[in-house]
């Protein structure tokens, strides 16, 4: 499949990575020599000099014998521009466009056809989804979702004097009250699939999947969450901070901003009525003080810059704060990030490129292949989803007697409406939907790579 991504910004080059790596031929547009350059040098892509929206451009890079079209350019006029040029060249091409501004991201989605767009993806929006669903389910440092959000798995650490330290696996449903399924163990930076023997120690980062509507009630049960989430601290008045205070609104959550920009704080002042807005800069710690940092609930750094954002969650994470957010956009060290108390960290661009490379997987459909692959605890694990077809290995056969490679689990099996945690007597059917969690480098492309 050829694909064109116009933009060779941050979003761009992360698909690049991406796509390329799962063998897609990736074209690149990009006005900016330099930045096409470094493309080319870190990633397999063919680069494409000039103004992605004119034809001569387009052509150049192919458009009428490509398959998809992703104008990731930071203008939104120039990505629909992009498309709708695109589009008269190849009306059979499938194009997918940033669209920022929530007034055009509305127009937008009663317009789709006229501008020739499959999928519309807004970084910031998705990263205020994804910021609102962290502080409804506090305590855990990643959720995905499977199943068409039936199912989830989920990342959390067992801290020091967590209950769970010291307890062997097999006594997790009498403490959990639910059923779950721990499907991996990181520690020490290795990979586990554990067995029912296998006991936790304090610092394990576990991999737990349940269906969701389990997932209070093992919060709560697992005495991770101590009290709701009332009260929250946004820190930048950007577009995350004006979506997420809308989210949190609806949701019963008081919310502060706090912006050193007076013009931004007027347009924030008027577009949320009950927003409290607060004009200054955070790098003065006195102010942070003085707006009650210690009584807030939550506390979601959301300024343009990654090290003011890891600075203001280490300060909030010293006074206390029960839950600390930050959004990073560059730092994604594991290393780094693990060994300082920044709490969630939450990356837009990498969240729009795993709905954007969903989509595309879609699109490909290949006999057997994932359907949605998340890349977990920074790359360790995969989870990936599979439909089971004609063409599947040991349908209808329980899983006691079949035989799988060595650390690859089956997490969770979908049919229809009703998802279950999978003991040895469970079986997959053709149609059913399924989970598999293995270490990265297991290499599962397809359901039947699962198989001794």
């Amino acid at each position: 499949m050829k694909i064109i991504i116009a933009g060779a910004g941050k979003v761009g080059e992360t698909l690049a990575e991406q796509l390329t790596a799962e063998g897609y031929d990736v074209t690149m547009i990009d006005l900016r020599a330099e930045v096409l350059e470094a493309c080319v040098s870190a990633h397999d892509v063919i680069a494409v000099h000039g103004n992605c929206a004119a034809v001569a451009t387009l052509r150049d890079a192919g458009v009428e014998s490509s398959d998809l079209l992703i104008c990731a350019t930071g203008n939104d006029e120039v990505n629909l521009l992009t498309s709708v040029t695109a589009h008269a060249l190849n009306k059979h091409l499938h194009a997918i466009a940033r669209i920022r501004d929530p007034e055009y991201a509305e127009n937008t989605i009663h317009m789709r056809s006229h501008f020739g767009l499959s999928m519309v993806f807004n970084p910031e929006k998705q990263a205020a989804e994804e910021i609102a669903r962290l502080i409804r389910f506090p305590g855990f440092l990643q959720r995905d979702t499977f199943a068409k959000g039936r199912t989830e798995i989920v990342l959390l650490r067992l801290d020091e004097g967590h209950h769970l330290c010291g307890a062997a696996l097999s006594a997790l449903p009498t403490l959990v009250k639910c059923k779950v399924l721990v499907c991996a163990v990181l520690r020490g930076g290795e990979t586990i699939i554990p067995t029912g023997s296998f006991v936790l120690k304090q610092g394990d980062l576990l991999l737990v999947t349940a269906p969701t509507e389990n997932l209070s009630r093992m919060l709560k049960n697992l005495r991770i969450v101590k009290h709701k989430t009332k009260s929250a601290m946004l820190v930048g008045g950007g577009r995350i901070s004006y979506y997420l205070a809308e989210i949190l609104d609806k949701s019963g959550i008081g919310v502060k901003i706090i912006e050193k920009d007076s013009d931004r704080c007027e347009q924030l002042a008027e577009l949320l009525a009950r927003a409290e807005i607060v004009c200054g800069d955070v790098r003065h710690r006195t102010l942070l003080e003085s707006e009650g940092l210690r009584d807030s609930d939550a506390l979601i750094t959301l300024t343009d810059l990654d090290e003011l954002n890891m600075l203001v969650s280490i300060y909030g994470s010293n006074w206390g704060v029960p839950q600390v957010i930050t959004k990073l956009s560059e730092v994604e060290d594991s290393k780094i990030l693990d060994s300082l108390p920044v709490g969630n960290v939450v990356s837009p661009r990498r969240l729009c490129s795993r709905s954007i490379l969903r989509y595309v997987r879609a699109m490909d459909h290949k006999a057997g292949a994932a359907i949605t692959v998340h890349s977990l605890a920074e790359g360790a694990v995969v989870a990936s989803e599979f439909l089971v077809t004609e063409e599947t290995l040991h349908r209808s056969k329980p899983l006691k007697e079949i035989r799988t490679k060595r650390n690859v689990l089956v997490a969770s099996i979908t049919r229809g409406v009703t998802t279950v945690i999978p003991d040895g007597s469970s079986h997959f059917e053709v149609g059913d939907f399924v989970v598999v969690v293995a270490p990265s480098e297991a290499g599962i492309n397809e359901l039947n790579d699962i198989f001794a």
